[in-house]
């Protein structure tokens, strides 16, 4: 299994610890979206249950459990992830307590191959408060040949509780020319990459990502739109309606990282993209920047779309205050 570059330090750790049966019983893998950490946790996961595993610490790809990881259908490996709904059309947003329920259940069993036990949580940090309580009681009470892997890209989500009794593993942005030469090789121009990368906060899977999925292009809009309402050019309504229709919590993240890039223009006393004059502004910035985020968190709740992204354009286009 190939590991982006950034990650191998971390894996030879982990390579190191569990063949010296040192691993903890519990991981957390956090870290922004696009850096790899649910591609480590599926190597780690393999890893321990391979027969025959490579002196770099990877699975060999070719016992019987390999080829049983491969297929998706060995035993000692249980993944919880969202299920269907009941009316089995559309996937929960949440990981419930009957899936940690029945995860309980079947790690009161023997390992069927004698060997370790692995689970998967992805995404952790989705678990609902119910399904939570159920698997700290789990953790307070791990057997020896477990291995519980938490991935989330919000660990501030999980409870204290459950932090602090798995060993917390940080996934990083990597150098940004480590960043770039990676996606040079994955055939991303210079130019193109080096604008992803400023778009992505330095985050190359992410850059990768926007290159294919228009994601620069959404980037280019809301700095138009944003532009358009500072000078009084723009119709808050119409546009809040735009972002509504379309990948809004994207939008959303976008016009923030926009905003926190004026900041450090502004800073660093660069002229800003956005209409604003100067560090007098930054309070109000750095106000703005932790709206949107917290807007954008409110579109997985109920809340009307457009008027939440309406109330939160119309505060960027109040007057400057003098």
């Amino acid at each position: 299994m190939n590991l982006a570059p950034w990650l191998q330090e971390t894996w030879r750790s982990l390579a190191e610890r569990l063949s010296s049966g040192r691993l903890p019983q519990a991981l957390l893998l956090s870290g922004a979206a696009g850096l790899g950490k649910r591609g480590l946790a599926a190597a780690l996961a393999n890893a321990a249950l391979c027969d025959c595993r490579h002196a770099d610490g990877f699975a060999c790809g070719l016992c019987r459990a390999c080829l049983l990881l491969a297929a998706g259908t060995h035993p000692d490996l249980m993944q919880l992830s969202f299920e269907m709904r009941d009316d089995g059309k559309t996937p929960r947003t949440e990981i419930v307590i009957e899936q940690i329920r029945k995860l309980t259940e079947q790690l009161s069993l023997s390992s069927q191959f004698g060997g370790m036990q692995i689970v998967i949580i992805d995404p952790a940090d989705r678990m609902n408060p119910s399904a939570a309580n159920a698997l700290l009681k789990t953790l307070e009470e791990p057997s020896g040949s477990t291995l519980m892997i938490l991935v989330c890209d919000q660990p501030s989500r999980l409870p204290a509780t459950i932090r602090s009794r798995c060993q917390r593993i940080e996934i990083q942005p990597p150098a940004h020319e480590q960043a770039l030469a990676w996606l040079r090789e994955q055939g991303v121009s210079s130019s193109d990459a080096e604008l992803a990368l400023l778009a992505m906060l330095g985050n190359p899977g992410r850059a990768l990502e926007a290159l294919g999925d228009g994601s620069l292009k959404l980037r280019g809009e809301c700095s138009r739109d944003l532009l358009a309402l500072r000078s009084r050019q723009g119709n808050a309504l119409a546009i809040a309606e735009a972002w509504a229709a379309d990948r809004p919590a994207e939008r959303l993240w976008h016009a923030a990282v926009l905003v926190r890039d004026d900041m450090v223009h502004l800073l660093r006393g660069q002229n800003s993209t956005l209409g604003l004059t100067g560090t007098h502004e930054i309070p109000k910035l750095a106000g703005w920047f932790a709206a949107a985020n917290r807007s954008r968190e409110l579109l997985a709740t109920q809340v009307r779309g457009e008027l939440l992204v309406l109330d939160l354009l119309h505060t960027w286009q109040t007057p400057r205050s003098s």
